[in-house]
């Protein structure tokens, strides 16, 4: 299993200019490690010589190329991840590199995350997502992205709710989510909401299913309190250098059971404050 990779861009002061360059470095040289290799390439029906083309000409220039590229890659296996995945476009949401199978820019110190993390998100959550009547809760929501994709994968009543704390950043994933899925936000079956999703949405809870976009540094007892009983979390927690992908599963009111999935680098779960680089 490759490392997931999340990271913020921001270029409000020279350190973070700085921070933003480190991470571009970083995940350059991660790219040629065998296992980042395997994910932009595999599997390849090339002859030798056609695989001495440029790398960048490799990356898929439509959303079909990039799920079927992710799917021959071993990247997710469920047919349910990948109709939701083709169903919306990246495109939609980021004007960029949206093919590319990496975090993208979207503003306000926020990213859109790596299509393999958005798959494997999808199908870790997936059987808790197609309940029929379900509750789902993606907190971080940025360019709405995953909260359209979970909203195409939600069983018979289903509801998502998206929730970020950048009102900019909400109205913007309204826009992208309107483009080809309005039916989504007009039948209620997404709602997208402006909130410190530290605390949750109690209103809309218990959950069936929640997603952490940021790294807690420790195991958020507001979101584990909202997550329904057989229901399950997907969390990235720990601090810079020592955050794990977390699963927790709820067994019963009082008692739930954890299963690390990666090790990951994640920007930290924070104020809006925090992360526009504002003073408290």
């Amino acid at each position: 299993m490759y490392p997931i990779f999340e990271y913020q861009v921001k270029t409000t002061s020279t350190i973070q200019i700085t921070t933003r360059l480190i991470f571009a470095a970083v995940l350059n040289i991660l790219a040629a490690t065998p296992a980042a290799a395997q994910l932009y390439s595999c599997p390849r029906s090339l002859s030798s010589r056609s695989s001495e083309m440029s790398f960048y000409n490799s990356f898929p220039k439509a959303q079909i190329q990039l799920v079927e590229n992710l799917a021959r890659c071993g990247t997710f296996k469920s047919e349910n991840v990948k109709k939701a995945l083709l169903s919306v476009d990246r495109g939609d949401f980021t004007t960029g590199s949206p093919y590319m199978d990496s975090p993208q820019s979207i503003g306000f110190g926020a990213t859109i995350s790596a299509p393999h993390m958005h798959a494997a998100a999808l199908e870790q959550l997936e059987s808790f997502v197609m309940r029929n009547n379900s509750r789902v809760l993606d907190v971080g929501s940025g360019s709405g992205y995953l909260a359209a994709c979970f909203a195409k994968m939600v069983g018979a009543g289903g509801k998502v709710i998206g929730i970020d704390h950048i009102d900019e950043l909400v109205q913007q994933s309204e826009k992208n989510i309107r483009k080809h899925n309005a039916d989504l936000l007009d039948s209620g079956t997404l709602k997208l909401v402006i909130g410190d999703g530290r605390l949750g949405y109690p209103s809309e809870a218990p959950y069936d299913a929640i997603h952490v976009g940021a790294a807690a540094t420790e195991m958020p007892k507001e979101l584990v309190e909202q997550l329904a009983v057989n229901g399950r979390m997907v969390i990235p927690v720990g601090k810079y250098g020592n955050q794990k992908f977390i699963q927790v599963d709820k067994i019963s009111p009082t008692e739930i059971r954890q299963k690390t999935i990666a090790a990951v680098i994640y920007v930290p779960l924070t104020s809006r404050e925090q992360q526009l680089g504002q003073p408290n």
